[in-house]
């Protein structure tokens, strides 16, 4: 249950206290409250964990706290850290620790791998399973500001106290199903490093490729650096600095001069006498001066083959059919991109090709592509059979 006045840990001393109780556990969840709204990089407000007796709630901005104890129980191979939609939570403990915390539960992904919902809410994922509501009243609150009131403290204990005891329940239901190996595939992806390593020189990434011309793939790139850059060093969002339909209209205008900026629509207005003005400008003319050597290597798409159509069709109503059998949204195993490129290539670089994916679609979809089986109708259901 929620512990309606939590242990609020605020010094390093009753850190390494809880601390030396949690290495005695074998998993413990954690949650994160962060703000992210007005900055770069985001800022850590709360810690939560819950596992075995401790439920405590660990507040990172007190000044008389040293996270490393927490740090390093986070690092522990031996104990598992069981997280809900651990994405931005790994991020976060990626800058702080320097690798992902191994090895990881992911609640959501279980859930989605025990039939339990495509995405599911924590919200809905505690109701189904636990029969408890949770209280989302202090869910969009500001976790920085100081003291936080004992209705935000009992909000942010319940996401892990909650978590901690919904974690047996899905490893049931995952080893009922013979599921754990699905996780274990999901996870290893999760907590990839490579994921949570980013390189300004790779900004440019995060954009569409609309024109493959070197000028405006040049521009793009060093205007994206540009902005990155700016970003980190002013800890600011990146669409604050500069939005991305600006960056594709400076991409395909390429203006050399304040006048030029300010003309764009995409630019706001008075930008141009801006202090960013400048060394957006200067970006775009070192890219306009050498297309080649600041435009990146991309190979333009192939086209895909013709009359795919009704086979794509057909895949997507196998997917459907197997999904079904198995309790699971169709879009866990494959999305209509997956669909199209197996329908294209029989050995397309899909995740449906891979892993338990191709254990539960793959290869079925190969078979149907080479005729050994067929869907057909039995009654009103569609069905599978061998040809």
């Amino acid at each position: 249950m929620v512990d309606a006045n939590p242990l609020v840990i605020t010094d390093t001393a009753a850190l390494q206290e809880i601390c030396a109780q949690l290495r005695e556990v074998d998993f413990f969840a954690v949650d994160t409250e962060f703000l992210r709204e007005s900055t770069y990089w985001s800022q850590l407000c709360l810690i939560q964990v819950a596992g075995g007796d401790v439920e405590a709630i660990i507040d990172p901005l007190s000044p008389s706290i040293d996270l490393a104890p927490f740090l390093q129980v986070m690092a522990d191979p031996k104990i598992i850290k069981v997280f809900h939609a651990a994405r931005q939570d790994l991020e976060i403990f990626y800058k702080l620790m320097g690798q992902v915390p191994l090895p990881l539960f992911d609640s959501q992904v279980a859930a989605m791998a025990a039939g339990l919902g495509d995405s599911i809410g924590y919200d809905n994922l505690v109701q189904k399973m636990l029969r408890r509501t949770v209280d989302k009243g202090s869910r969009f609150t500001d976790w920085s500001r100081r003291p936080l009131s004992d209705k935000q403290l009992s909000y942010a204990i319940g996401d892990v106290t909650h978590l901690r005891d919904l974690y047996p329940h899905l490893i049931g239901r995952l080893e009922e199903r013979d599921r754990l190996s699905w996780v274990d595939e999901e996870m290893a992806l999760l907590t990839d490093p490579k994921i949570y390593q980013f390189n300004v020189d790779d900004a440019w990434q995060r954009m569409k490729i609309r024109k493959y011309t070197p000028q405006w793939l040049a521009v793009m790139r060093k205007v994206s650096l540009w902005r990155e850059r700016e970003a980190q060093e002013r800890d600011k969002p990146r669409g604050r600095i500069l939005k991305d339909d600006a960056i594709y209209e400076i991409a395909q205008q390429a203006p050399r001069s304040e006048e030029a900026l300010g003309r764009m629509r995409a630019i706001p207005r008075g930008f141009e006498r801006s202090s960013l003005a400048q060394g957006l400008i200067k970006a775009i003319k070192e890219a306009m001066d050498d297309p080649k050597q600041h435009a990146p290597e991309i190979q333009r798409p192939e086209a895909m083959p013709a009359g795919l159509g009704p086979i794509s069709e057909m895949l997507k109503v196998l997917l459907r059919i197997k999904a079904e059998s198995l309790g699971v949204a169709p879009r866990l195993i494959a999305n209509s991109a997956d669909i199209d490129q197996l329908a294209a290539y029989d050995d397309a670089d899909i995740a449906a090709l891979k892993g338990w994916r191709r254990e539960a679609f793959g290869e079925e979809a190969l078979r149907l592509k080479r005729g050994e089986i067929a869907l057909t109708l039995n009654g009103k259901q569609a069905v599978v059979e061998t040809r």
